[in-house]
């Protein structure tokens, strides 16, 4: 039987680029693929990029009302292995319908994506991944320390080269990395919990 794998790690650990990489690879080997990844994520509009160049267009973009078993059912069944960038965007319920495609289908479905947000909180679609796939797997990135960082933390431009940590309730959960005036930084637990301490105590001082 085929199985739901859901591939995390923090920013930066190079999810995107084994993506297209096994991309690559499987079609290599004669295989038919689709690939696929939440509309939500307009990075890139609708392609797969990595940080180092490599992108791929995707097969489809899929919206949050999507019904992920249907759509494959209709458009996909004939294909071997289904990738799925950014997956920590996915509804709870595609997730659901991702493990049926890959057990009544026979069809590798391979996630890719985050396992938190900025504020350390799951997403509904890596927080179901991690409750439903049948293998899970971790992929290391490290903080600037050489720990191997877990988490990652947001930062908004306040002006010419100067960034600022986001805080609680300071934005949405969802907000796309632009490195113009979004950014996201990847640190390991304390690193993570000294610069959360060091933004807020620069709050207080402009209070």
């Amino acid at each position: 039987m085929a199985k739901l794998k859901f591939y995390y790690g923090a920013m930066n650990c190079g999810k995107s680029t084994l993506l297209l990489q096994r991309a690559y690879n499987y079609e290599e080997r004669g295989m038919h693929i689709a690939t696929f990844k939440p509309a939500v994520d307009t990075k890139g509009d609708n392609k797969i990029v990595s940080r180092i160049g490599a992108e791929r267009t995707v097969d489809h973009l899929l919206t949050a009302t999507d019904n992920f078993y249907t759509l494959v059912k209709e458009n996909y069944f004939a294909r071997q292995c289904l990738l799925i960038d950014e997956a920590q965007f996915l509804q709870a319920e595609q997730v659901d319908q991702a493990l049926r495609v890959a057990s009544s289908f026979n069809i590798r479905v391979e996630c890719y994506g985050l396992r938190t947000d900025y504020l350390t909180h799951s997403f509904p679609g890596s927080r179901r991944l991690l409750e439903l796939a049948d293998e899970l797997i971790e992929m290391e990135s490290r903080c600037s320390c050489g720990n191997k960082a877990t988490l990652q933390a947001r930062f908004r431009k306040q002006g010419i080269g100067h960034f600022e940590m986001i805080l609680d309730g300071e934005g949405p959960q969802v907000e796309i990395d632009n490195q113009e005036n979004i950014c996201y930084i990847s640190y390991c637990p304390k690193c993570y919990l000294e610069k959360k301490e060091e933004a807020i105590q620069k709050k207080l001082s402009k209070e």
